[in-house]
């Protein structure tokens, strides 16, 4: 399986012409790939012991860490923040929109707003992710809420109404200012 899944990995960067960046995917071959991968015997979606996860809190603050086995494949979720993220161990081959890069840890890296990855772990890893948790809830389900976009359309969503959230304090601000 670990074979099929890895070859259309690679695969994704020439199966179509959309392609938007160097060595990038496009948004419609992340989601496909992750449509694929739910087709396939034996994989898990979502949180699973074969993967387990540390979730740790402080002030406003919440940090997931992950243990992916050598050979698993993930597709990620959309986030909705820029948040920081740590390699703290292993080698991984990751395609985003941006780019397809064979990362090692240690290492540190800041994702984007949008960004959404698929995966293979070249070794066993270690990953840790780290969001703004501004309730200061443990509710998993609730963190996913501020984190997380169940989709582009629904990213795309949030991003224009913090614009328009931007826009309203804006005039509010310059008529306060102009008095």
């Amino acid at each position: 399986m670990v074979e099929v899944v890895t070859t259309t990995i690679m695969d994704l960067k020439t199966q179509h012409s959309e392609i938007k960046k160097s060595n990038g995917v496009t948004r419609s071959e992340l989601e496909n790939f992750g449509n694929f991968l739910t087709g396939i015997d034996n994989v898990f979606i979502g949180d699973t012991i074969n993967c387990p996860l540390k979730h740790s809190f402080s002030d406003n603050i919440y940090v997931r860490e992950i243990s992916i086995p050598k050979g698993t494949v993930l597709v990620g979720k959309i986030h909705k923040h820029e948040h920081p993220n740590f390699l703290m161990s292993g080698k991984v081959r990751v395609v985003t929109e941006e780019t397809s890069e064979v990362l090692e840890g240690p290492l540190s890296m800041i994702s984007s707003p949008g960004t959404k990855r698929a995966l293979i772990a070249l070794t066993d890893l270690v990953w840790i992710t780290i969001h703004h948790n501004p309730t200061n809830t443990r509710d998993l389900k609730e963190i996913e809420k501020i984190v997380i976009a169940d989709s582009y359309e629904d990213y795309d969503k949030f991003v224009e109404s913090k614009k328009k959230v931007s826009f309203k304090l804006k005039n509010k601000i310059i008529k306060l200012l102009s008095k």
